[in-house]
Protein backbone atom coordinates (compact mmCIF):
# COMPACT_ATOMS: atom_id res chain seq x y z
CA UNK A 1 0.00 0.00 0.00
CA UNK A 2 1.43 3.42 -0.99
CA UNK A 3 1.61 5.80 1.97
CA UNK A 4 -0.21 9.09 1.55
CA UNK A 5 2.85 11.41 1.46
CA UNK A 6 4.46 9.20 -1.20
CA UNK A 7 1.21 9.05 -3.16
CA UNK A 8 0.94 12.85 -3.09
CA UNK A 9 4.46 13.11 -4.52
CA UNK A 10 3.70 10.53 -7.20
CA UNK A 11 0.49 12.36 -8.06
CA UNK A 12 2.33 15.64 -8.58
CA UNK A 13 5.10 13.96 -10.59
CA UNK A 14 2.54 12.39 -12.91
CA UNK A 15 0.79 15.70 -13.41
CA UNK A 16 4.05 17.50 -14.12
CA UNK A 17 5.08 14.76 -16.53
CA UNK A 18 2.40 15.65 -19.02
CA UNK A 19 -1.10 14.56 -18.06
CA UNK A 20 -1.90 18.18 -17.40
CA UNK A 21 -0.61 21.28 -19.14
CA UNK A 22 -1.58 24.24 -16.99
CA UNK A 23 -1.37 26.87 -19.69
CA UNK A 24 -1.11 25.86 -23.33
CA UNK A 25 -1.70 27.24 -26.79
CA UNK A 26 -3.97 25.64 -29.37
CA UNK A 27 -4.30 27.43 -32.70
CA UNK A 28 -3.18 30.69 -31.04
CA UNK A 29 -5.69 30.23 -28.18
CA UNK A 30 -4.31 30.43 -24.63
CA UNK A 31 -5.92 27.63 -22.61
CA UNK A 32 -5.87 27.85 -18.79
CA UNK A 33 -6.64 24.75 -16.69
CA UNK A 34 -8.76 25.25 -13.55
CA UNK A 35 -9.61 22.49 -11.05
CA UNK A 36 -11.76 22.41 -7.92
CA UNK A 37 -13.53 19.91 -5.64
CA UNK A 38 -17.12 21.19 -5.84
CA UNK A 39 -20.11 19.62 -7.56
CA UNK A 40 -21.17 21.11 -10.89
CA UNK A 41 -24.46 22.21 -9.30
CA UNK A 42 -22.63 24.47 -6.85
CA UNK A 43 -22.90 28.22 -7.36
CA UNK A 44 -19.10 28.60 -7.26
CA UNK A 45 -18.73 26.19 -10.17
CA UNK A 46 -21.44 28.07 -12.03
CA UNK A 47 -19.59 31.31 -11.30
CA UNK A 48 -16.46 29.81 -12.81
CA UNK A 49 -18.38 28.76 -15.92
CA UNK A 50 -19.56 32.36 -16.20
CA UNK A 51 -15.95 33.52 -15.83
CA UNK A 52 -14.86 31.23 -18.66
CA UNK A 53 -17.64 32.54 -20.90
CA UNK A 54 -16.74 36.16 -20.14
CA UNK A 55 -13.03 35.57 -20.76
CA UNK A 56 -13.73 33.99 -24.14
CA UNK A 57 -15.90 36.98 -25.01
CA UNK A 58 -13.42 39.63 -23.80
CA UNK A 59 -10.51 37.97 -25.61
CA UNK A 60 -12.53 37.36 -28.79
CA UNK A 61 -11.82 33.65 -28.46
CA UNK A 62 -8.07 33.99 -27.97
CA UNK A 63 -8.25 32.76 -24.34
CA UNK A 64 -10.12 29.82 -22.83
CA UNK A 65 -10.55 28.22 -19.39
CA UNK A 66 -10.98 24.44 -19.13
CA UNK A 67 -12.65 23.50 -15.82
CA UNK A 68 -12.15 20.18 -13.99
CA UNK A 69 -14.76 19.97 -11.17
CA UNK A 70 -15.62 17.42 -8.48
CA UNK A 71 -12.07 16.65 -7.37
CA UNK A 72 -11.01 15.19 -10.71
CA UNK A 73 -7.46 16.46 -10.17
CA UNK A 74 -7.25 15.89 -6.43
CA UNK A 75 -8.29 17.40 -3.11
CA UNK A 76 -7.90 21.11 -2.38
CA UNK A 77 -4.40 20.76 -0.97
CA UNK A 78 -3.33 18.80 -4.07
CA UNK A 79 -4.62 21.47 -6.44
CA UNK A 80 -3.02 24.29 -4.45
CA UNK A 81 0.33 22.49 -4.65
CA UNK A 82 -0.10 22.00 -8.39
CA UNK A 83 -0.86 25.70 -8.82
CA UNK A 84 2.22 26.56 -6.75
CA UNK A 85 4.53 24.66 -9.09
CA UNK A 86 2.73 25.87 -12.20
CA UNK A 87 1.32 22.51 -13.28
CA UNK A 88 -2.21 23.89 -12.88
CA UNK A 89 -3.18 27.44 -13.78
CA UNK A 90 -6.01 28.05 -11.30
CA UNK A 91 -7.95 26.50 -8.44
CA UNK A 92 -10.62 27.33 -5.89
CA UNK A 93 -9.83 26.74 -2.25
CA UNK A 94 -11.56 27.58 1.00
CA UNK A 95 -9.58 30.19 2.91
CA UNK A 96 -9.51 27.92 5.99
CA UNK A 97 -7.09 25.17 4.89
CA UNK A 98 -5.12 27.83 3.00
CA UNK A 99 -3.78 29.01 6.37
CA UNK A 100 -1.32 26.09 6.20
CA UNK A 101 0.29 27.94 3.28
CA UNK A 102 -0.41 31.54 4.32
CA UNK A 103 -0.88 32.16 8.07
CA UNK A 104 -2.80 35.41 7.47
CA UNK A 105 -5.72 33.34 6.15
CA UNK A 106 -6.52 32.16 9.67
CA UNK A 107 -8.39 35.42 10.23
CA UNK A 108 -11.35 34.00 8.30
CA UNK A 109 -11.63 30.97 10.59
CA UNK A 110 -11.87 33.04 13.75
CA UNK A 111 -15.52 33.08 14.85
CA UNK A 112 -17.74 36.14 14.69
CA UNK A 113 -15.30 38.40 12.85
CA UNK A 114 -18.03 39.99 10.71
CA UNK A 115 -20.96 41.92 12.15
CA UNK A 116 -23.34 41.16 9.29
CA UNK A 117 -23.48 39.99 5.68
CA UNK A 118 -23.13 43.60 4.58
CA UNK A 119 -20.01 44.02 6.70
CA UNK A 120 -18.61 40.77 5.28
CA UNK A 121 -18.89 41.96 1.68
CA UNK A 122 -17.58 45.43 2.48
CA UNK A 123 -14.54 43.90 4.20
CA UNK A 124 -13.78 41.55 1.30
CA UNK A 125 -14.02 44.43 -1.17
CA UNK A 126 -12.03 46.84 1.02
CA UNK A 127 -8.30 47.51 1.12
CA UNK A 128 -7.85 44.95 3.93
CA UNK A 129 -9.57 42.33 1.76
CA UNK A 130 -7.23 43.19 -1.11
CA UNK A 131 -4.25 42.99 1.23
CA UNK A 132 -5.30 39.49 2.29
CA UNK A 133 -5.59 38.51 -1.38
CA UNK A 134 -2.06 39.79 -1.97
CA UNK A 135 -0.74 37.93 1.07
CA UNK A 136 -0.82 34.61 -0.82
CA UNK A 137 2.03 35.82 -3.04
CA UNK A 138 4.51 34.53 -0.45
CA UNK A 139 3.35 31.03 -1.44
CA UNK A 140 3.88 31.60 -5.21
CA UNK A 141 0.15 32.17 -5.64
CA UNK A 142 -1.94 35.06 -6.89
CA UNK A 143 -5.28 35.81 -5.25
CA UNK A 144 -7.74 36.61 -8.03
CA UNK A 145 -10.95 37.11 -6.06
CA UNK A 146 -13.34 35.93 -3.35
CA UNK A 147 -16.41 33.80 -3.98
CA UNK A 148 -19.20 33.89 -1.42
CA UNK A 149 -19.37 30.80 0.74
CA UNK A 150 -21.93 32.09 3.21
CA UNK A 151 -21.77 31.42 6.94
CA UNK A 152 -20.90 28.13 8.58
CA UNK A 153 -23.21 26.62 11.19
CA UNK A 154 -23.50 23.37 13.12
CA UNK A 155 -25.41 20.30 11.99
CA UNK A 156 -25.76 17.18 14.12
CA UNK A 157 -26.91 13.62 13.57
CA UNK A 158 -28.97 13.10 16.71
CA UNK A 159 -29.13 16.21 18.91
CA UNK A 160 -30.10 19.86 18.33
CA UNK A 161 -27.70 22.70 19.13
CA UNK A 162 -29.22 25.56 21.10
CA UNK A 163 -26.09 26.74 22.94
CA UNK A 164 -22.37 25.91 23.20
CA UNK A 165 -23.28 23.42 25.95
CA UNK A 166 -24.75 21.20 23.23
CA UNK A 167 -21.31 21.00 21.56
CA UNK A 168 -19.48 19.93 24.71
CA UNK A 169 -18.14 16.39 24.44
CA UNK A 170 -19.25 16.04 20.80
CA UNK A 171 -16.95 15.05 17.96
CA UNK A 172 -17.27 17.74 15.31
CA UNK A 173 -15.73 17.50 11.85
CA UNK A 174 -13.70 20.53 10.82
CA UNK A 175 -11.59 21.44 7.82
CA UNK A 176 -7.84 21.01 8.13
CA UNK A 177 -7.42 24.34 9.90
CA UNK A 178 -5.76 24.77 13.28
CA UNK A 179 -7.92 27.84 13.88
CA UNK A 180 -11.08 25.79 13.34
CA UNK A 181 -9.73 23.21 15.80
CA UNK A 182 -9.23 25.97 18.39
CA UNK A 183 -12.78 27.21 17.81
CA UNK A 184 -14.36 23.79 18.45
CA UNK A 185 -12.21 23.40 21.57
CA UNK A 186 -13.45 26.79 22.80
CA UNK A 187 -17.00 25.48 22.44
CA UNK A 188 -16.02 22.37 24.43
CA UNK A 189 -16.14 19.92 21.55
CA UNK A 190 -13.63 17.55 20.02
CA UNK A 191 -12.45 18.80 16.64
CA UNK A 192 -11.97 16.03 14.08
CA UNK A 193 -10.38 16.97 10.73
CA UNK A 194 -11.86 14.78 7.99
CA UNK A 195 -11.74 15.30 4.24
CA UNK A 196 -14.95 16.51 2.61
CA UNK A 197 -15.30 13.38 0.50
CA UNK A 198 -15.21 11.11 3.56
CA UNK A 199 -17.59 13.11 5.75
CA UNK A 200 -20.92 11.56 4.68
CA UNK A 201 -19.75 8.11 5.74
CA UNK A 202 -18.21 9.48 8.94
CA UNK A 203 -21.55 11.02 9.92
CA UNK A 204 -23.46 7.90 8.93
CA UNK A 205 -21.21 5.58 10.92
CA UNK A 206 -20.93 7.82 13.98
CA UNK A 207 -17.25 8.59 13.57
CA UNK A 208 -18.31 12.18 14.24
CA UNK A 209 -21.47 13.53 15.87
CA UNK A 210 -21.75 16.49 13.59
CA UNK A 211 -20.06 19.01 11.35
CA UNK A 212 -20.33 22.67 10.36
CA UNK A 213 -20.91 24.22 6.98
CA UNK A 214 -23.12 26.54 4.94
CA UNK A 215 -26.65 25.61 3.76
CA UNK A 216 -25.87 24.87 0.06
CA UNK A 217 -22.97 22.58 1.00
CA UNK A 218 -25.09 20.86 3.68
CA UNK A 219 -27.75 20.20 1.06
CA UNK A 220 -25.70 19.38 -2.07
CA UNK A 221 -23.47 16.98 -0.12
CA UNK A 222 -26.49 14.96 1.01
CA UNK A 223 -25.41 15.36 4.64
CA UNK A 224 -28.97 16.34 5.51
CA UNK A 225 -29.90 12.70 4.92
CA UNK A 226 -27.98 11.65 8.04
CA UNK A 227 -27.91 14.91 10.02
CA UNK A 228 -31.40 15.98 11.02
CA UNK A 229 -30.57 19.02 13.16
CA UNK A 230 -29.19 22.23 11.65
CA UNK A 231 -28.58 25.22 13.95
CA UNK A 232 -27.87 28.48 12.12
CA UNK A 233 -25.56 30.04 14.69
CA UNK A 234 -23.35 31.34 11.82
CA UNK A 235 -20.05 31.24 13.70
CA UNK A 236 -17.71 31.88 10.76
CA UNK A 237 -17.89 33.32 7.25
CA UNK A 238 -15.03 31.69 5.33
CA UNK A 239 -14.88 32.78 1.68
CA UNK A 240 -13.77 30.61 -1.20
CA UNK A 241 -10.72 32.05 -2.94
CA UNK A 242 -9.83 31.82 -6.59
CA UNK A 243 -6.07 31.31 -6.84
CA UNK A 244 -3.75 31.41 -9.82
CA UNK A 245 -0.17 30.36 -10.41
CA UNK A 246 1.93 33.49 -10.02
CA UNK A 247 4.30 32.20 -12.69
CA UNK A 248 1.51 31.64 -15.22
CA UNK A 249 -0.05 35.03 -14.44
CA UNK A 250 3.28 36.71 -15.20
CA UNK A 251 3.55 34.77 -18.47
CA UNK A 252 0.40 36.50 -19.78
CA UNK A 253 0.52 39.82 -21.59
CA UNK A 254 -0.83 42.91 -19.84
CA UNK A 255 -3.93 42.79 -22.07
CA UNK A 256 -4.53 39.11 -21.28
CA UNK A 257 -4.18 39.84 -17.57
CA UNK A 258 -6.74 42.63 -17.88
CA UNK A 259 -9.22 40.37 -19.69
CA UNK A 260 -8.80 37.60 -17.14
CA UNK A 261 -9.16 39.84 -14.08
CA UNK A 262 -12.29 41.45 -15.53
CA UNK A 263 -13.77 38.00 -16.18
CA UNK A 264 -13.01 37.04 -12.57
CA UNK A 265 -14.60 40.22 -11.23
CA UNK A 266 -17.72 39.60 -13.34
CA UNK A 267 -17.98 36.04 -12.03
CA UNK A 268 -17.73 37.21 -8.40
CA UNK A 269 -20.77 39.48 -8.82
CA UNK A 270 -22.66 36.74 -10.66
CA UNK A 271 -21.83 34.06 -8.08
CA UNK A 272 -22.89 36.17 -5.09
CA UNK A 273 -26.42 36.44 -6.44
CA UNK A 274 -26.48 32.71 -7.23
CA UNK A 275 -25.34 32.02 -3.67
CA UNK A 276 -28.19 34.02 -2.18
CA UNK A 277 -30.70 32.07 -4.24
CA UNK A 278 -29.07 28.68 -3.59
CA UNK A 279 -29.04 29.32 0.17
CA UNK A 280 -32.78 29.95 0.22
CA UNK A 281 -33.42 26.88 -1.94
CA UNK A 282 -31.16 24.68 0.20
CA UNK A 283 -32.87 25.62 3.46
CA UNK A 284 -36.28 24.99 1.94
CA UNK A 285 -35.16 21.61 0.60
CA UNK A 286 -33.66 20.32 3.87
CA UNK A 287 -36.74 21.41 5.81
CA UNK A 288 -38.87 19.52 3.30
CA UNK A 289 -36.63 16.48 3.91
CA UNK A 290 -37.36 16.57 7.64
CA UNK A 291 -34.39 18.52 8.99
CA UNK A 292 -35.09 20.68 12.03
CA UNK A 293 -33.63 24.12 11.25
CA UNK A 294 -33.20 26.43 14.24
CA UNK A 295 -31.83 29.94 14.89
CA UNK A 296 -30.14 29.86 18.32
CA UNK A 297 -29.15 33.00 20.20
CA UNK A 298 -25.63 33.89 19.01
CA UNK A 299 -24.57 35.73 22.18
CA UNK A 300 -23.60 32.58 24.18
CA UNK A 301 -21.55 31.36 21.22
CA UNK A 302 -19.78 34.73 20.96
CA UNK A 303 -19.04 34.69 24.70
CA UNK A 304 -17.58 31.19 24.47
CA UNK A 305 -14.96 32.27 21.92
CA UNK A 306 -14.18 35.74 23.32
CA UNK A 307 -10.97 34.52 24.99
CA UNK A 308 -9.88 32.81 21.79
CA UNK A 309 -10.34 36.04 19.80
CA UNK A 310 -8.49 38.04 22.44
CA UNK A 311 -5.50 35.68 22.16
CA UNK A 312 -4.66 37.24 18.77
CA UNK A 313 -4.07 40.71 20.25
CA UNK A 314 -0.62 41.99 19.34
CA UNK A 315 -0.18 39.58 16.42
CA UNK A 316 -0.37 40.05 12.65
CA UNK A 317 -3.71 38.25 12.69
CA UNK A 318 -4.87 40.66 15.39
CA UNK A 319 -3.95 43.54 13.08
CA UNK A 320 -6.20 42.09 10.38
CA UNK A 321 -9.00 41.60 12.93
CA UNK A 322 -8.81 45.27 13.92
CA UNK A 323 -8.69 46.39 10.27
CA UNK A 324 -11.78 44.31 9.43
CA UNK A 325 -13.63 45.61 12.47
CA UNK A 326 -12.86 49.19 11.37
CA UNK A 327 -14.55 48.69 7.99
CA UNK A 328 -17.78 50.68 8.01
Amino acid sequence: MVKKPLWNCLFIIIMVSGLLTACSRHDDTVVLKLAHVLDTGHSVHQGMVHMAERLERYSNGSMRIDIYPSGQLGAERDTVELVQIGSLAMTKVSAAPLEAFVPAMQVFSIPYVFRSREHYFKALDSEVGKELLRSVEVARLRGMGYYDSGSRSFYMTDTPVESPDDIKGKKIRVMKSQTAVKMISAFGGGATPISWGELYTALQQGVVDGAENNPPSFYLSGHYEVSKYYALNEHTAVPDMLLMSDRIWKSLTEQQQEWLQQAVDDSVVYQRELWRISTEEALAAVREAGVTVTYPDKQPFMAAVAEMKASYDGTETGRFLRAIDAVE
